[in-house]
């Protein structure tokens, strides 16, 4: 192994790639501000961007989009905060109040995923829109701020997987891990250099931020150039790309929430559930579209993509 010039906090070791100092905030008038934070920030402005170009581009209105983020940033936390809590009981049960502390960490993309989808229904029924169509179009903007914020856990040093030598090996100062995900697995193959320990893993967070920008770009080439056959399509392509990809992904983590006292990850049987129920959902949707396709001449049939974008036209 190639010895380090110098002590550093993140070494990606078959790549060549070190960064020295992880700074994980800065001091504004003397106000600590987290990196974490920012992260989060900029995703979400990234995810409404995207969000507003496919309301834009298949007519209708982005202003909706602005007021339908707040609610899903509240609701989407408290979604996360409430998924991590329940599988995690045992570290809160006899200090409740921790429940709140939010700065110690403990938020589940899952949770937020549930809560953002719960909101993006109940404000569609509230303001007479089709909360499918609403969710096809949401789902472009959390894919993409799920492919940005993925880094905030680079930034915190966390959310990694299980030991590797492959080509994207990472290395982490141990020292600056928080040592609840620290697993055997990682002790039995840590070294040391230049008087620093270091632990070996899979970068996690870069594997799904890839991940997502896959399905995001599929999402986008569905959305923009029209190709969906019925609305809610868009959203269950996905619950079912995302969850294929998080199914994978979960096995490799040592930071797994599990189901009571058993090694089953709650997360990846959840993915698994999402794959198995969005792939099913869709092809009944499309046997329906060929029913109603073979029912209608070709010149009176109306492509039902744009049904939803009519009825949100007359509701405005």
């Amino acid at each position: 192994m190639p010895a380090l010039p110098m002590t550093v906090d993140v070494w990606f070791v078959n790549l060549g790639l070190k960064i020295s100092d992880m700074k994980r905030s800065f001091s504004v008038f003397g106000y600590e501000i987290y990196f974490y934070g920012c992260v989060i920030a900029v995703s979400v402005l990234i995810g409404l961007a995207i969000a507003c170009l496919v309301a834009k581009k298949t007519g209708q209105d982005p202003e909706r989009y602005f007021e339908l983020v707040v609610y899903a940033i509240i609701f989407g936390v408290i979604g996360a905060r409430l998924y991590y809590v329940i599988f995690a009981w045992d570290n809160y049960k006899n200090d409740l109040l921790q429940i709140f502390n939010l700065r110690a960490g403990g938020l589940a993309i899952y949770g937020a995923v549930i809560g953002g989808v719960a909101t993006a229904v109940i404000y569609s029924r509230k303001k007479k829109l089709n909360p499918l169509l609403v969710l096809d179009t949401a789902c472009c903007g959390l894919i993409a701020g799920q492919c940005t914020g993925r880094w905030s856990n680079f930034i915190n040093m966390e959310a990694f997987g299980r030991y590797t030598d492959g080509p994207l090996a990472m290395a982490l100062n141990l020292s600056k891990v928080n040592s609840s995900m620290v697993a055997e697995e990682h002790l039995a193959h840590q070294f040391t250099e230049n008087g620093v320990t270091y632990i070996q893993v899979h970068p996690t967070f870069l594997y799904e931020s890839l991940w997502s920008l896959g399905v995001l770009l599929i999402l986008l080439w569905f959305s923009l150039k029209k190709k969906k056959k019925f609305d809610g399509q868009i959203f269950l392509m996905y619950l079912a790309g995302y969850s294929l990809g998080r199914f994978w992904i979960e096995g490799l983590r040592t930071d797994q929430l599990k189901i009571g006292h058993t090694n089953i990850a709650v997360s990846q049987l959840l993915a698994a559930v999402l794959v198995a129920v969005s792939l099913c959902l869709m092809i009944v949707m499309f046997r329906r579209q060929k029913l109603k396709a073979a029912a209608v001449p070709a010149e009176e049939a109306v492509p039902a993509a744009t049904q939803g974008e009519k009825t949100e036209e007359k509701d405005e």
